[in-house]
């Protein structure tokens, strides 16, 4: 930072003594304002890629666990419909069909277990948005007359463990709120 600042300061005394010359004066006002806001701009850039790169891991786990979640269910048969579906009442991590029952799944992945166990996330608000979100899927796609279910995947993947642990909860809650659901 102090280099840049040196630099600024050398075409600041460059640009003084242009400015002696005739016609020079606004020109060299310009380029001066045009540096410094080169510089900050440069400066601010800095700060956020800094932020920007501690914040990396912490954003990268939870697609990380949809992926991994992904693959635990293929092996397990199920044919996955939708990755990240999102109405304007909610989102479901993934949609799968199990044999003949839509499954909505919302998957928690953490590195550690010290804020409490991922699963423990699905609150009773979070099952309401589920339910809300998964009864607008099936009125949309017309598949209100089909069975339907609430899984949990959740899974706990510190950065020392490779394989992370997963936990498939199936029908992990009934449905919550003001709609009803048939299974």
């Amino acid at each position: 930072m102090s280099r840049v600042m040196n630099f600024i300061d050398r075409i600041d005394r460059r640009i003084e003594t242009a400015i002696s010359f005739p016609g020079m004066a606004t020109r060299a006002v310009a380029a001066k304002q045009w540096l410094r806001g080169l510089f900050w701009r440069i400066a601010l850039c800095r700060q956020l890629v800094r932020f920007y790169d501690s914040r990396r891991p912490a954003l990268e786990l939870g697609p990380q666990g949809e992926r991994e979640a992904e693959r635990f269910l293929l092996r397990k048969g199920m044919i996955i419909l939708f990755r990240g579906y999102h109405d304007r009442v909610g989102e479901v991590d993934l949609i799968a069909i199990d044999q003949r029952t839509v499954v909505f799944v919302e998957v928690k992945t953490r590195a550690t277990n010290i804020a409490g166990e991922p699963e423990d996330a699905v609150d009773k608000s979070k099952q309401a948005k589920l339910t809300k979100t998964a009864i607008g899927f099936l009125k949309w796609h017309r598949l209100t007359e089909c069975a339907a279910r609430f899984d949990v995947v959740a899974i706990l993947w510190p950065k020392t463990a490779q394989p992370p642990q997963v936990k498939h909860y199936v029908n992990a809650f009934e449905p919550v709120g003001e709609f009803q659901f048939f299974s």
